[in-house]
This record gives structure tokens, C-alpha cells and sequence, in this order.
């Protein structure tokens, strides 16, 4: 089946205290963003690259490719208002039968082992999502001024890329917005459908804060 890919990179980079958007930012000598590109297309260099930037950051990644001499083949779609805007902008470039991933733009450490179960199981089960353990003591805030434990084992920690059958992503992305919609899952969910787990890798980490930057350092 075909393969596809929605990069999602429409950040402002706020919490990272500078101007550039976070998925332009350089780390080792190169754009987060293209260190993401990359690793799907290691994991499949016939899988079809789509990339979601507002229209005001565009001429500036293009920019950047020439810059740094990047020439992996993807197509540019415009960013919407919110997330799920700038991803059924996204599905408008997938055409045909096939399975799709939607993925974070500042997530460039995920593994090719996690890429590869998600794409398998998404072929048989149709909505796939990786996750990983919550290794930290969790509270409820019942209210202003109470609190309690709840049982980790019950959580898990959501990454990307989140993958599905086309036709079940654009069936989802037929749907009315919604502030519910917080991922890909959730608007899949809507439908009334299951969505499957599988085991994601810790790095994979989603670059926000200055912190995120020095651990992606040390990672790379």
C-alpha cells in the first residue's frame, strides 16, 4: 500500500524565547525539521513527504533548502487555524489508497522501529497511535484545594506519527471542528472507532523549551 506522511509544522516557537519558529531551528548544524524529514524517509525512501507551514513561513524554509543543500522530494501544504486545519490541508495531497501518518515537525527522534510498527499495524487494525509509560507519580486535581493519586498503569503518553488507513483519516477530517479534536486520534475516535497502541521510544521526544533543545544535543 502506498505510504504517506502529514509533517505538521506550523509552531510559532514561543516557549522556546526567540523569533525562529521552532522547527526552523538549527540543532547540530541543521533545521529540526529536516532531521524529522529524514527519519521517514530513512524508514521508507518511497514514502510520500508532506509538509503543513503557514503560508508566511514558506519562502523561508525554501530558503533554507537551498542553504543547507536538503533535496529530499516533499510537498508544501498550507497551515490552518488550528491543528486540525492544517492536517485535512494536509490530507487534500494524499490521493488514493494507502496508509497515512501524521506526524509532529519537532518530534525528529523518532525511531524507525516505532515508524515500522505503526505502518504495519495501521495496514491491519486502521487507526494506530504510539505510546509510551507514565514513569512519574500522577495526581488528579479534584478541585482547587484537593488532589489525588490515581494508578499510572491506567495512563499512557501519547506520541506520533499517529497512522491510519486514508479512507479512515479522511472520513475523520469530513468532520466538523471541534475543541475536543486535541489529536488525530481523537477526531478518529469520533467516528466511533477503536484506536490501537503500540509501543513508541522514549527520544522521541517533542522539542518545546530551551531544555528540550539540550537534550536533542545530547541525543543527536
Amino acid at each position: 500500500m502506498k505510504k504517506y506522511v502529514i509533517i505538521v509544522a506550523g509552531g510559532k516557537g514561543l516557549r522556546m524565547g526567540g523569533e525562529i519558529p521552532k522547527q526552523f531551528i538549527p540543532v547540530k548544524g541543521k533545521p529540526v525539521l529536516m532531521r524529522t524529514l529524514e527519519a521517514f524517509y530513512a524508514y521508507d525512501n518511497q514514502i510520500e513527504l508532506i509538509v503543513v507551514l503557514p503560508v508566511a513561513q514558506q519562502d523561508y524554509w525554501k530558503q533554507l533548502c537551498v542553504q543547507y543543500g536538503f533535496t529530499l522530494p516533499h510537498r508544501i501544504a498550507d497551515g490552518g487555524e488550528t491543528r486540525f486545519h492544517s492536517v485535512r490541508n494536509g490530507l487534500r495531497l494524499v490521493d488514493g489508497e494507502g496508509i497515512v501518518g501524521v506526524h509532529d515537525g519537532v518530534r525528529p527522534f523518532v525511531s524507525r522501529e516505532v515508524i515500522a510498527s505503526c505502518y504495519d499495524m495501521a495496514a491491519l487494525k486502521h487507526a494506530v497511535i504510539p505510546v509510551i509509560d507514565v514513569v512519574e507519580t500522577v495526581r488528579h486535581i479534584v478541585s482547587a484545594e484537593d488532589s489525588e493519586t490515581v494508578p499510572r498503569d491506567c495512563y499512557k503518553l501519547v506520541q506520533t506519527p499517529q497512522v491510519f488507513t486514508t479512507e479512515v483519516l479522511k472520513r475523520a477530517y469530513a468532520q466538523e471542528y471541534i475543541p475536543a479534536f486535541t489529536d488525530d486520534a481523537s477526531v478518529v475516535e469520533a467516528l466511533g472507532l477503536p484506536v490501537y497502541l503500540v509501543a513508541g521510544n522514549r527520544e522521541n521526544i517533542k522539542l518545546t523549551t530551551p531544555f528540550d533543545l539540550k537534550v536533542a544535543e545530547v541525543l543527536i
